[in-house]
């Protein structure tokens, strides 16, 4: 018997709880404890530091998915707002497109949505800074530092660091749970024992900003093993399409971030990893901003030591 693609699991689910409504994140833990064979090999692969990265990637597949989870059965339905997505399946209504991100389920619903709205709205982009903070270090286990741009020479003039550097960068210590003989012998190798990471924070992703943003990005984390571009929102459909199309180009991916809870936050696109750091990049970068001087500094004593100090990291 052939094993069910991963949309069709998605479809079984489901299937199996007519009308209850699951976001990605329950979808991806239910459907990796059902199937823990089919999903052995991929759980295994080393870039997944631990469950929460292995499930997170299931999450990002499912929301780039969801065109295919519709054409599998015409009574699967998502909805996109108020976040995080929801998919569920109704027996009795057949449709082969999504409800319109303005139908609510009760009568509190277009009140709470309005709500969640205005205050992301009113969130200024640096307010943003310390709950994406929270998301990665809670979530992907990162260890976070804020760039500030006020802390660049501007040797280039007003303006001339806009593309250079990110708003937030991380280090994620691959080898922390390692033996200490794996950790000597990649050492010795010249294997890597961290990956780095960068984000460009945007509040709201629209037609009018979003090719502009996304390379931004590309240019800020061109250095990073991986970069992201992450929002509150996405305006529509046609936005979300060229993201996709950009990051498929580029290796840029995109985090969906809840400001009213950092857990819900969705991986939308992974990002895709660089095996080496860019390190002529890097050096550019230090020498024009002291908080990334400082974050290249803490890096430097883990990859010496094998050890770094908490109260360190994840400062804004």
């Amino acid at each position: 018997m052939s094993k069910l693609s991963q949309s069709q699991k998605v479809v079984e689910l489901l299937k199996s709880s007519p009308h209850q409504k699951f976001n990605a994140r329950q979808i991806a833990e239910q459907i990796a404890a059902k199937y823990p064979e089919d999903y052995r090999d991929k759980r295994d692969n080393p870039r997944f530091h631990d469950d929460k990265a292995f499930i997170q990637q299931l999450v990002a597949e499912i929301g780039s998915q969801k065109e295919q989870i519709i054409k599998n059965d015409a009574h699967v339905f998502w909805q996109d707002k108020p976040r995080p997505r929801v998919y569920w399946y109704d027996p009795e209504t057949v449709a082969g497109q999504p409800f319109s991100d303005s139908v609510i389920d009760d009568e509190t619903g277009d009140q709470e949505d309005m709500s969640a709205d205005v205050s992301q709205e009113n969130l200024l982009e640096h307010e943003l800074y310390p709950i994406l903070i929270d998301y990665l270090k809670s979530e992907l286990k990162l260890l976070c530092q804020r760039i500030d741009e006020k802390r660049s020479r501007n040797t280039r003039g007003s303006g001339g660091n806009q593309w250079l550097h990110p708003d937030i960068v991380a280090m994620q210590p691959v080898d922390k749970q390692w033996n200490d003989l794996i950790r000597t012998c990649v050492k010795q190798g010249g294997g890597q024992s961290v990956r780095l990471w960068s984000f460009e924070v945007k509040k709201v992703l629209n037609s009018t900003n979003v090719r502009k943003s996304f390379f931004q990005a590309v240019s800020n984390s061109s250095w990073a093993n991986e970069g992201y571009l992450v929002a509150t929102a996405i305006s529509d459909s046609a936005v979300e399409q060229e993201l996709r199309m950009l990051s498929a180009l580029h290796g840029i991916g995109v985090i969906l971030l809840n400001p009213e809870n950092p857990s819900e936050s969705e991986m939308m696109l992974p990002a895709r990893t660089r095996p080496e750091v860019d390190w002529q990049s890097v050096n550019r970068i230090l020498v024009e901003n002291e908080d990334f001087k400082d974050y290249i500094e803490l890096v430097s004593n883990y990859y010496q030591t094998g050890r770094y100090r908490e109260r360190d990291w994840n400062k804004v």
